[in-house]
Formats: structure tokens, C-alpha cells, sequence
């Protein structure tokens, strides 16, 4: 009988992840090498990077870091060359990395706008740019991009990057259209308002007491709470294993029934 460990088979898998230093990323990481993927952390933190390497290592997990900015074409290129170098293959890619700017068009300057579009959608179209080929190469792979609630539906004071994410979701689609016959899936996966680092910034861009900030942005859903890295993280397991081997072009929302 399989096991679980079976369905959600990612055992020798190579696993990139690009915001990988903390959050989501980080969480995902984890997980993925808990379940035998090697786990490879992009960030621009390289201390951070470092230290959730020596993490999962210490946890039994096999992971490296590479400092990557993913709106640089030189460094998305240079570090796909030299995964697809030491490992020979890429089979998992979580387009992870996102920033956010908490201000209307009114409010945002130029360079907050090209700041958020090029993290957040860019960055998705730059790296996968450069791993395609590898995954079409070695016969297919998973790609998971990191969409928002908002990317579906409105909200206040964030129009770059709820332009930029929606940009994501519908990128998503047209890249699981283009690229399916070479047996490469790509979803996305969309959180609401989740326990990270960034979640805790927009706090301040909006000059919000921290906790009183956590506490609304876990109201009106039916889950009655926020989401952790963790919950996310399952979410791209999923999509990233053989679970989900008939799954493409799909956005998956993982928000505890927010924009439901």
C-alpha cells in the first residue's frame, strides 16, 4: 500500500526556491527536504540563506544556497548554469520570491512600482526563462508560482502588487499552455494574509500597531485565523509531487476561505 511519502513524492528530487531565507520560502524548503528533495534556497539575504541551510541540514535534509536577485537576467542565469551544472537536472521551481509597496497609484513613485513588478512578476518570467530548458531537456518538471488573493480580487492601498500578482496568475496559465507538451506543470499557488516577515512590514508601511494589524487581517475568514508558512508550504508540496501529476494551469487559494 503506498504511504503517504509516496504520493507526495519528491525523493531525489532537485527543488529551487526562490525567497528561500525566510517566510514561505523558507518554510517550503524545509518541508521539501523533509520529504528527500534537495532543497536549493535563491534570496539576496545571503546570511539568512546561510543559516536556513545549516537548518535543514541539521534536521537531515540536503539544501544549498545561492544568492540570486531574481530581477537580475545576469543572476537568474548565471545561477540556473550553475545548479544545472552541479546537479545536472532541475525538477522543482517555486517562484516564491515578492515584495510589497502599501500605497495607491497616487501614492507610489515610479521606482516603488518597478521595484514590485520586477520582484514579484519579473522575476517569475526571468528565472523560469532559464529553467525551462533544463526541465524541458531532462523530460518535464513542476513549476509553482507564488500568486496572492489579491491577485484574484482588489485590495486597498497595494495596486502595484496586486497588479503584479494577478500579472502572476495569468502568467501561470499561459506558461502551463506552452509548455505542457514538454511535461513541464505549472500552477499557482495564492495565500491570504499569512505569519511572515512581509505580512509584518506591510504593518509598518501602513503605520499599524503590529499585533493590532495580525489580529484584522485574520478577521472575516471563515478559518478565523492567519495562515502560518507551513500551510502554504503543504499547498506546494502538493502541487510540486506526483500527487498532482494531471494538475496544470491551475490557481490553488490557500487563505482559509478569505476571498471565498
Amino acid at each position: 500500500m503506498l504511504n503517504t511519502h509516496d504520493l507526495l513524492n519528491v525523493a531525489g528530487k532537485i527543488a529551487v526556491v526562490t525567497g528561500g531565507a525566510s517566510g514561505i520560502g523558507l518554510a517550503t524548503a524545509e518541508l521539501l527536504a523533509s520529504f528527500g528533495a534537495y532543497a536549493i534556497l535563491l534570496d539576496i539575504n545571503e546570511a539568512q540563506g546561510e543559516a536556513a541551510v545549516a537548518g535543514i541540514k541539521q534536521q537531515g535534509g540536503q539544501a544549498s544556497f545561492y544568492r540570486c536577485d531574481v530581477s537580475s537576467s545576469a543572476d537568474c542565469q548565471r545561477v540556473a548554469a550553475d545548479i544545472d551544472a552541479a546537479h545536472g537536472r532541475i525538477d522543482i521551481l517555486f517562484n516564491n520570491a515578492g515584495i510589497i509597496r502599501r500605497k495607491t497609484v497616487v501614492e507610489l513613485e515610479e521606482r516603488d512600482w518597478d521595484l514590485v513588478m520586477d520582484v514579484s512578476l519579473k522575476g517569475v518570467y526571468l528565472l523560469s526563462k532559464y529553467i525551462v530548458p533544463i526541465m524541458e531537456r531532462q523530460g518535464g518538471g513542476s513549476i509553482i508560482n507564488s500568486g496572492s488573493g489579491w491577485g484574484l480580487k482588489g485590495g486597498d492601498r497595494a495596486a502595484a502588487y496586486c497588479a503584479a500578482k494577478a500579472g502572476v496568475v495569468n502568467l501561470t496559465r499561459a506558461m502551463a499552455i506552452d509548455h505542457g507538451a514538454a511535461n513541464i506543470r505549472v500552477n499557482c499557488v495564492s495565500p491570504g494574509d499569512t505569519d511572515t516577515p512581509l505580512l509584518r512590514d506591510e504593518a509598518k508601511q501602513l503605520q499599524r500597531n503590529e499585533a493590532e494589524f495580525l489580529v484584522a487581517s485574520a478577521g472575516g475568514r471563515p478559518l478565523e485565523r492567519l495562515g502560518t508558512p507551513r500551510d502554504i508550504a503543504n499547498a506546494v508540496l502538493f502541487l510540486a509531487s506526483d500527487m498532482s501529476s494531471w494538475v496544470t494551469g491551475s490557481v490553488l487559494v490557500v487563505d482559509g476561505g478569505g476571498i471565498a
